[in-house]
């Protein structure tokens, strides 16, 4: 496939190994970050520079962050079993949950003023206020709970990455599921959709799914075989962006399912998190220890 117009700059970190997974866009107009293999949480302004911030809990894994509202930024410490929290000025607060070794890992701002996230080791899904109270909800065994994000229709849509499904609770609880018609599809990423849909990644199908609220599914192939979409997030251009983990790839598709890609200039990046910065442009963590920056033209 022809490279599309767009220019891809990289920022390397200054240690090696840190292992960059995770990014959103913050309050404060930069970039943040989290350091799986490090165990430290990053934030990088539109110029590059980077700042980082160490954590109370070494080798806690930190894996999926997200913007709360409450002007800090919430992320999962997957191998601590926590949720931490850290303010744009670098104070960090660690919560533990109440069930050990479940494998916190995707996080959301939920619709009711929390943060919902997944227990992917234990198959459940949590819910954390402001203040640190946890509530946790119980889901079919095998599920593997991997990310969730926020629906248009006020409940919480989530990916089921071992049984197969795209998932859905309200906030009080009550839980759907939509199996998937690609067998053994593997999804992981999801997003709200710039058309009222939830959009996910299907990292075994290599293909990129659409799903209503009415529980429809239509599923779009990627040209590229061994693509391993992982990450997914709605552009300000109105289309979904995704990394490409295995291919070392940026996928654009728009609502339609036609299909772009960017090749990233580092080889074997492992492109992970992926966010809409303030400046319009796709943010990208790349595991092997850069922070991409994608400017679609």
């Amino acid at each position: 496939m022809t490279q599309p117009p767009g220019r891809i700059t990289e920022y390397p970190l200054t240690a090696d190994g840190t292992g960059p997974y995770g990014i959103c866009a913050g309050p404060d107009g930069a970039l943040w970050f989290t350091e799986v293999h490090a165990g430290r949480v990053g934030r990088i302004d539109l110029d590059g520079a980077v700042t980082t911030f160490a954590l109370p809990t070494p080798d806690s894994g930190p894996s999926v962050i997200t913007a709360g509202p409450d002007g800090a930024l919430w992320f999962t410490q997957q191998k601590a079993n926590r949720i931490g929290r850290v303010t744009t000025r670098g104070e960090v607060r660690e919560f533990a949950l109440p069930t050990e070794g479940s494998g916190p890992f995707g996080l959301c701002a939920g619709p009711d003023g929390a943060l919902w996230f997944t227990q992917m080791s234990t198959h459940r899904l949590g819910r954390i206020t402001l203040e640190g109270a946890v509530t946790e909800f119980a889901l079919e065994a095998g599920s593997y709970p991997s990310f969730i994000a926020s629906g248009p229709d006020g409940a919480l849509w989530f990916t089921q990455n071992a049984s197969n499904r795209i998932g859905r609770i309200t906030v009080d609880g009550q839980v759907s599921g939509f199996a998937l018609p690609t067998p053994k599809a593997g999804p992981v990423g999801i997003t709200r959709g710039p058309d009222e849909a939830l959009w996910f990644v299907e990292i075994l199908a290599d293909r990129i799914g659409r799903i209503g609220l009415d529980g429809g599914i239509t599923e779009h192939p990627l040209p590229r075989a061994g693509a391993k979409p992982h990450a997914i997030v709605t552009g300000a251009d109105g289309a979904l962006w995704f990394t490409q983990w295995g291919s070392n790839h940026i996928g654009r598709m728009t609502t339609s399912g036609e299909v772009t890609e960017y090749a990233i200039p580092t080889a074997k990046a492992e492109p992970h998190g992926i966010a809409t910065g303030p400046d319009g442009a796709l943010w990208f963590a790349e595991e092997a220890g850069k922070i991409g920056r994608l400017a679609p033209r």
